[in-house]
């Protein structure tokens, strides 16, 4: 609860001013639950004006929306005026919103029973849709209708076989069946959104139990490039995803299930940064090398230790094996190697072309290299006399 009584004092600001104020959301559920908690979130009868003027130090993130980021001891809190929600448009987003002074409404909009429980500063719950007997029986199920839920927000559905994943819940039978008969609304929302929830069931701690159910309730047909992947992803839920370390080999492992031939492709219709689709391609690269071959100085050379040791893990997974040592292994290798990169070869392009008479071309990368695999391989000493009498002696210059 320490975290709650950091902000205890933005509820009682609100509070001695007259105004309702209540922590909500993923905050609320996760210290029932008993699992850290990550952002604070407030939900309060002020108005986005009314916050402002109470707390100057603020930055007004969505007013439209309610919403104004409290610094408090240079702590943020996201604090939202109690709201309503109007008609839906494209299953993905209301046409407007209206502010109401009832915590009641407030908690009728969101999705799930277990993020609809409102906790007081003193501790005191207050919960109208039975969220917490939900925790109790570990079941996701939707505030009201789960049709009228998904027909809001289609991303629900999503957000709903990740909590699986992130929580080892299991969903309610009517939520379930309706992610079933409407999942095909998910093709209304942005893959940017879709992407969020996807990669956090990726790494949540029982990502294969989401995997089966992506599978079961047929959602999976609605994402880009895996409607034909059923059996694959199927195959993938077989698999210990908790030996994974991070969401780069986690994407790397399932991009790998599902045999996707072109995963830069696949990353770029997901709308992933160019530096994390070359970090997954790096590590798929390594993967696929290490099945020819065992590592070798030279191959985690170019590999680089971090890709290198997530390529293992990866490797690892495919093979079911799991070994912790293995990757361990690794990483001690590469940090016993000659050199780690280029930078510390002592010499360089320029001391090559002030030992030849030769102008500059393609012939000095060419020999840079193969000094480079000489000394990674332990065959030649990083040492500007001893690279240079190499050299002569293998008339490379």
């Amino acid at each position: 609860m320490k975290r709650f009584k950091q902000a205890s004092s933005v509820i009682k600001t609100l509070t001695e001013n007259g105004f309702e104020a209540y922590f909500v959301g993923g905050s609320v559920r996760d210290s029932i639950i008993g699992r850290p908690i990550g952002d604070i979130d407030i939900a309060t009868s002020a108005l986005p004006e009314d916050v402002m003027r109470l707390f100057p130090r603020h930055v007004p993130v969505g007013i439209e929306h309610g919403t104004v980021i409290v610094l408090h001891e240079d702590i943020p809190y996201e604090v939202t005026t109690f709201r309503t929600e109007g008609d839906y448009e494209d299953f993905r987003r209301p046409t407007s919103v209206q502010f109401v002074r009832s915590l009641d409404e407030d908690l009728q909009r969101r999705d799930f029973t277990m993020n609809a429980i409102a906790m007081k500063e003193t501790g005191e719950i207050v919960d109208l849709f039975g969220g917490q007997e939900a925790i109790v029986k570990k079941e996701i199920a939707t505030v009201g209708n789960p049709v009228d839920r998904f027909q809001e927000d289609a991303l629900r559905m999503m957000r709903g076989i990740r909590f699986v994943s992130t929580l080892g819940f299991t969903l309610e039978e009517g939520t379930k069946q309706a992610i079933i008969e409407y999942g095909h609304l998910l093709e209304h929302i942005a893959i940017e959104r879709i992407a969020v929830e996807f990669e956090k069931l990726l790494v949540g701690t029982h990502c294969a139990k989401a995997l089966q159910l992506l599978v079961e309730t047929k959602l999976y047909e609605h994402l880009p490039y895996l409607q034909m992947c059923g059996d694959f992803i199927s195959k993938a839920a077989e698999h210990d995803w908790s030996f994974f370390k991070n969401d780069i080999e986690a994407w790397a492992f399932f991009l790998y299930c599902v045999r996707e031939e072109h995963p830069s492709v696949f990353l770029r219709q997901w709308k992933f940064s160019n530096k994390k689709i070359k970090e997954i391609v790096s590590v798929l690269l390594y993967v696929k090398a290490r099945e020819k071959q065992e590592w070798d100085a030279c191959l985690l050379y170019k590999a680089g230790k971090d890709v290198a040791v997530m390529a293992e893990r990866v490797y690892e997974g495919i093979m079911n094996t799991y070994l912790h040592s293995n990757v361990e292994h690794i990483g001690k290798v590469y940090d016993d190697l000659p050199i780690c990169n280029r930078q510390q070869l002592q010499v360089s392009g320029n001391d090559l072309l002030s030992w030849s008479k030769e102008q500059a071309g393609p012939w000095v990368a060419n020999v840079l290299q193969k000094i480079e695999e000489e000394v990674v391989y332990g065959r030649l000493k990083n040492e500007k006399e001893c690279i240079k009498e190499w050299l002569h002696r293998c008339n490379l210059l």
